[in-house]
């Protein structure tokens, strides 16, 4: 009796799973797909910057260039409590004298800017204060988040339209979407990229060099997706 009953039960299973793809199956529809893009320019670029010793005599400590760059940066309108982190500090022995040795030390910071312009005034401090080892690290956009969720809602609109014009001259009406597939690649922030530089304005006295108004790569987003629309006459 109850393999009866769970026999019953499958075949009820069953045939309510064949009922329902057979209903899926034999609705009209269409399908089609989309894809937009935009292209926005990085709000948060991230400064590789290191500070080392140099080996000569009455070198600066890692210390004094530290302060003077932290008060330099302050000047900038830098919040060093908010943009600046120390990443690592290391101590590299590089020669010894009999029993002496001489130890050379570096720091690496990670300091975030929000525009070209204010790398560009970076970029001249630093060098300013004789400190050559800084670069670009990364770059990011801080709404992608809403970006990319407004663009798959264009991307879904976008291909509703298209459904609509194919179907228009069938006299044909589009009806609710039965299976929509997003394939929309995920963003990544961009390591090591280099920005692509434009000079924008220079000092009328050309005796003084001014920061560079940089123009950063804009970054391209894009949103493709899949959708079966419901045909109905």
């Amino acid at each position: 009796m109850k393999n009866s009953i769970l026999s019953l039960m499958a075949l009820l299973c069953a045939t309510s799973f064949f009922a329902q793809s057979k209903s899926f199956l034999d609705t009209p529809y269409l399908e089609t797909s989309s894809q937009v893009d935009t292209l926005v320019t990085p709000d948060k670029i991230y400064l590789n910057i290191t500070i080392q010793e140099k080996d000569s005599k009455g070198r600066v400590s890692v210390e004094e260039q530290e302060n003077k760059m932290a008060l330099r940066l302050k000047a900038l309108g830098i919040d060093l409590d908010k943009q600046l982190v120390i990443k690592d500090f290391s101590s590299n022995f590089k020669k010894y004298f009999l029993r002496d040795k001489e130890v050379l030390k570096s720091k690496r910071y990670s300091l975030l800017v929000y525009s070209g312009k204010q790398v560009g005034d970076v970029m001249v401090a630093l060098e300013q204060l004789d400190i050559a080892n800084a670069f670009v690290e990364k770059t990011e956009y801080s709404k992608m988040d809403a970006l990319e969720l407004e663009l798959k809602s264009r991307a879904i609109k976008k291909a509703k339209l298209k459904a609509e014009a194919l179907t228009k001259p069938l006299g044909q009406k589009v009806g609710m979407a039965l299976h929509i597939v997003d394939n929309s690649q995920p963003y990544y922030p961009r390591y090591d990229q280099a920005p692509r530089m434009e000079l924008k304005a220079v000092s009328a006295d050309m005796g003084q060099a001014q920061p560079l108004d940089i123009d950063f790569e804009k970054i391209k987003v894009e949103t493709m997706v899949n959708v079966k629309f419901a045909l109905s006459n």
